[in-house]
Order: structure tokens, then C-alpha cells, then sequence
């Protein structure tokens, strides 16, 4: 690898990152982040740094229950310093801007002159679930994705310890990531011809899987892993679906070609397409197991350019496309043709109008919340909206107001915040209504704020 990176790249990088991070840190400002998965990490990773068991409890689980993703404990260490959430959005704008240094790497390591390499690393961060993901609270997943083409650099610079680095990162940052490191080593051992790092890659990755997902995770919470309920019609463990799969490929043909996921897969490879060939495609061997599971399953959110559930497979795009520049192929090769059509998919694809639309649709009472936020002094027990937990979650129990709460014994709560005029999707006006009622009523409870309709319930201390 060059000794120096290029100044212009740093620059690059320095800005997108943060453009990430004021977007994502809006968002939150807005109220638009939610317990479910910003609160869950938040909570989890303030747990760890206090020298408690991260155990979120309205995810009734341990963090390790979750997706084994032990790069969780090592960011604690940034909470020590000052316990923030604006951390996790510093990290994952930080690491989803520097995936475009091995970018730029690779597509002059494949012989691409500086113009197009700065195209391509470009293109990197015009990709729409780039910013996307990064919109989407956070995800543990996005620190892999630089150290995915780290790893691919590493493998064709015979940069071994690099290698095993880079994939022992991604290997912590979410239990499925096992199955993108064995795709990527029979990508190696198939088509790169980089045996003994192709195999070194399988056996790593299939070790992880099977480790975190038959006894970390059953181990820390109790059951199966989570995601195998968006493959029952499969089975109900991973063993069972394993089987169908390989005995039963009847009933995966029906699912996989589908309308859905021919639009999922133009949307995928639509900010590519200028650069992408059916003979260079080989690099996506590596992407096939997330790609295969987004194609199999009906649950929608892995089937869009919103969530983080492709961008395990970006990096295959990219080595694919470089791949075929390499030769001189592609539609575009112009560093400016190049950032043109990225630009064009980005706005088309982007979120960015959400910021004028949908995240302002609970403005009216951002004011009120956040005064209600300010009477909560102590780290006592908190019940609120999925919403506001991610404002709250620095606290060993917190729980979300949902169908099943609103009826449920409050005395373990010492506030209570309700917001009786923008309703989750988790929850009826009904049972807001009665949950409000009950408070109001409850000889335990003070109502301590109101204003635009959000609520603030104090337990009254006990003589």
C-alpha cells in the first residue's frame, strides 16, 4: 500500500464523514431514531462501560443474545470517556466515509489511473444505502464493510496478517457476517486463485458462524437466533432450514423469483450499472450468501436501499466493477461520467428529502419532549415511546410503551413520559388512552409535565 494516502482522498473522506454524521445526529434531534436498534446499542454499550451485564431489558435479552457482535465491548471503552449516543454516530459515519481509502486502493492496485480510482471511491460514498444505513440509527454491521475491502486488498497484496485482521473485525461485528467471509473465500479459492487465503477465509468464517450462532447466542438468550423466524417456511432452527434448503429447493425457487426481488436486485445494481459486466462478475460469489438471504425471506426491509442489510454485498460491487474498468470495459469510464451517474443515483435513491417530509411529522411536540426529557434527573426505570428511548437509554431499565405494557403493573417505573398525539406503530390510541388513564388515577403517580399533549408521570417517593 502507498506509504502516504492522497491528500485529496483525505479530504474526501474527512467531508463525507461528516455530512454523515450532522445528518444521522439530526435525525436524532428530531426524534426519528428509535429504540429498535440505536436504543438497543446505545444501552447496551452503556451497560458494558458502567461494569454491568449489558442486558437490555426492552429487548428482554443480553447484547450477546442478539447477533454475537462482541465489537460492542471495545467501543464501551469510548463511553468511559464521556457517555454519549452522538459516539455511535461519530462511528459509523467515520467508518462507512473511510471505506472509500480501500476503495481507492484496490481500483489502483487493479491497474485503474488516479482519475478513475478517485471515480470509483467516489462512487463508494454516492451509494444510496451508504447513506441510507447511516440514516438508519446504528448498526455494528457498518464497521465491516471498510475492513471487507481491506481484506480483499490484503488477499491480492499477499498482506497475510492484514488479512486475518480485517476479518477477525468483521467477524465481531455480526454473527451472519461469518457467511460473507465464506463467500468471500470461495470467491478466493474459485475464481482469484488465492488458495491458501480462500480456505484460511472459509474455515474462519464458518467456524464464527457456527460458534456464534449454536452457542453464543442460544447461550445468551435462550432460543434461536432471532432472523430464523423470517424463514419458517423453512423450519424453525437453523438446522432445519439448512436441510430444506439443500432437500427441499422447491420451496425456495417460489420465493426467491419473485417481482419484489427483481425490483430489489435493479435498485442493487442500478448505481452500478455503467460499470458492470457479466464476465467480471465474479467477485460476487463473495456477496451471494447476504444476497441470497435478502432474495429469501418476505421480510421487506431486506429488500430495499433503506436498511443495512445490503451493504454487505457493496464491496463485491465495487471489486466488480473495478474488475471490469481493469480491462477496459464499462459504459463510463470518466472520472467525471463516473461521479455523474452516482450523483444522479444517489438523489434518486438517497433519503435525504425525508428531512423535509417524514421527519418532521412530530415537530409540533419535539419542544415538549424534550422539556419532559429534562425533569428525568436520576437513572431510575423509564417507560416511554420507541421514539424517545434512545434519549433515555442510559439507565439499566428502560422499557417501550406498547399494547402489552399499557396494561401492565407500572410500579417498577419511576417516570413514565406518554405522547397522546403521534402514536407508534407498536401501540393503539386505545391503549395509550387507558395507560394515560390509569396514571392520572393512580394514587402512586404525579404528573409532573404536560404540554402538546406529551405527559410526564413521576412515581411519588414513598414515606
Amino acid at each position: 500500500m502507498h506509504k502516504f494516502v492522497q491528500f485529496p482522498l483525505v479530504r474526501i473522506v474527512f467531508i463525507a464523514a461528516i455530512v454523515l454524521f450532522i445528518c444521522s445526529s439530526l435525525r436524532h434531534a428530531l426524534f426519528q431514531s428509535t429504540a429498535f436498534d440505536l436504543g438497543i446499542f446505545d444501552n447496551a454499550i452503556y451497560l458494558i462501560s458502567q461494569g454491568k451485564e449489558p442486558f437490555v431489558s426492552f429487548r428482554g435479552l443480553h447484547i450477546l443474545g442478539d447477533h454475537a457482535a462482541w465489537i460492542l465491548y471495545p467501543l464501551a471503552g469510548l463511553y468511559k470517556i464521556h457517555g454519549d449516543v452522538h459516539w455511535l454516530f461519530a462511528i459509523q459515519a467515520l467508518t462507512l466515509a473511510s471505506g472509500a481509502f480501500p476503495t481507492w486502493y484496490l481500483a489502483i492496485q487493479a491497474g485503474l489511473n488516479r482519475s478513475q480510482a478517485y471515480g470509483i471511491a467516489i462512487a463508494y460514498l454516492l451509494y444510496p444505502v451508504v447513506f441510507n444505513a447511516n440514516l438508519f440509527d446504528f448498526h455494528p454491521e457498518v464497521i465491516a464493510i471498510p475492513f471487507i475491502l481491506l481484506a480483499i486488498w490484503a488477499t491480492r497484496a499477499e498482506k497475510l496478517w492484514c488479512f486475518i485482521g480485517s476479518i477477525i473485525i468483521i467477524l465481531g461485528c455480526k454473527a451472519v457476517l461469518g457467511l460473507t467471509v465464506v463467500g468471500m473465500g470461495l470467491w478466493l479459492l474459485m475464481t482469484e486463485k488465492k488458495h491458501f487465503y480462500g480456505v484460511l477465509a472459509i474455515f474462519l468464517g464458518t467456524i464464527w458462524f457456527i460458534i456464534a450462532t449454536q452457542l453464543i447466542i442460544p447461550t445468551f438468550s435462550g432460543e434461536e437466533v432471532a432472523a430464523v423466524g423470517r424463514y419458517d417456511f423453512l423450519g424453525n432452527s437453523l438446522s432445519e432450514i439448512a436441510t430444506n434448503l439443500i432437500f427441499q429447493p422447491g420451496l425456495v425457487l417460489g420465493r426467491v423469483f419473485t417481482l419484489d426481488n427483481l425490483w430489489y436486485l435493479i435498485l442493487l445494481f442500478a448505481p452500478f450499472l455503467w460499470g458492470l459486466s457479466l464476465k467480471h462478475l465474479s467477485p460476487m460469489i463473495g456477496a451471494m450468501p447476504i444476497l441470497f438471504l435478502n432474495l429469501l425471506t418476505d421480510y421487506q426491509l431486506q429488500k430495499d436501499l433503506i436498511h443495512q442489510y445490503s451493504l454487505p454485498i457493496l464491496p463485491f460491487l465495487l471489486v466488480a466493477v473495478i474488475s471490469n474498468l481493469a480491462v477496459g470495459g464499462g459504459l463510463i469510464r470518466s472520472q467525471k461520467g463516473i461521479i455523474v451517474w452516482s450523483l444522479i443515483a444517489w438523489l434518486a435513491l438517497g433519503k435525504i428529502g425525508y428531512f423535509g417530509s417524514k421527519y418532521l411529522q412530530s415537530i409540533d411536540t419535539q419542544v415538549a419532549t424534550r422539556i419532559a426529557i429534562s425533569h428525568i434527573t436520576t437513572k431510575e426505570a423509564v417507560l416511554a415511546p420507541a421514539k424517545v428511548i434512545p434519549h433515555l437509554s442510559h439507565r439499566s431499565v428502560i422499557k417501550i410503551i406498547d399494547n402489552n405494557i399499557a396494561e401492565s403493573d407500572l410500579s417498577q417505573f419511576q417516570y413514565v413520559i406518554i405522547n397522546s398525539r403521534h402514536y407508534q406503530s407498536n401501540i393503539s390510541p386505545e391503549s395509550v388512552d387507558n395507560l394515560l388513564s390509569k396514571l392520572t388515577q393512580s394514587q402512586d403517580f404525579i404528573l409532573n409535565f404536560q404540554q402538546d399533549d406529551v405527559f410526564l408521570f413521576t412515581k411519588i417517593a414513598q414515606d
